[in-house]
């Protein structure tokens, strides 16, 4: 059976759809990689390419999926957080550098939610300021664990450390619509 020349012709263009909508990504963090060498460019298209909204989104998109994905790293953290504090034997000092760690994750789950409000709203100066006051907020977690005066480093590290990649990634991005 020979597949009809509208069948040829729809393939062919959902496979041009699919090939632009990931080349979208690709290219995006290519170039925002290129403009700041602080972007990890496989971070960048992993992170941004699990996204729903990256298949369709162009560059300003990108920028305010990379604010949002920094929002969902920030609940998870707080998330984490509360069963880290949950747990039976934590000790005072972990206990109250955790407990540090939850505001400081509330607020940057704030903060990049407002960087994405200001790019959505073209304010980029705003949104890439907002974007860097979260990871600096982040940063302050692991500062917690180091002032509480233990050995071990934050629990919450990888939240840490994709809040500070994820901003950076927002603000490049950022900088080529800008």
């Amino acid at each position: 059976m020979m597949p009809s020349a509208a069948h040829l012709l729809a393939l062919a263009f959902l496979c041009a759809v699919l090939a632009s909508a990931g080349a979208t990504v690709v290219t995006t963090c290519k170039a925002a990689a290129g403009s700041d060498g602080r972007v990890d460019y496989g971070f960048c298209v992993s992170e941004l390419g699990k996204h729903h909204d990256s298949p369709s989104a162009d560059t300003w998109g990108l920028a305010k999926v990379a604010a949002l994905t920094g929002v969902v790293n920030a609940d998870d953290a707080v998330y984490d957080i509360k069963d880290l504090l949950a747990k039976p034997g934590t000790d005072a000092r972990a206990a109250a550098a955790l407990g540090k760690c939850q505001e400081l994750y509330e607020s940057v789950g704030f903060a990049f939610a407002e960087a994405q409000d200001d790019i959505n709203n073209r304010d980029y100066a705003a949104g890439k300021a907002k974007a860097e006051e979260a990871a600096s907020l982040a940063r302050r977690c692991d500062d917690a664990f180091a002032k509480a005066g233990g050995a071990a480093p934050s629990p919450v590290a990888q939240h840490g450390s994709y809040s500070v990649q994820i901003a950076v990634v927002c603000t490049a991005i950022t900088n080529l619509i800008d």
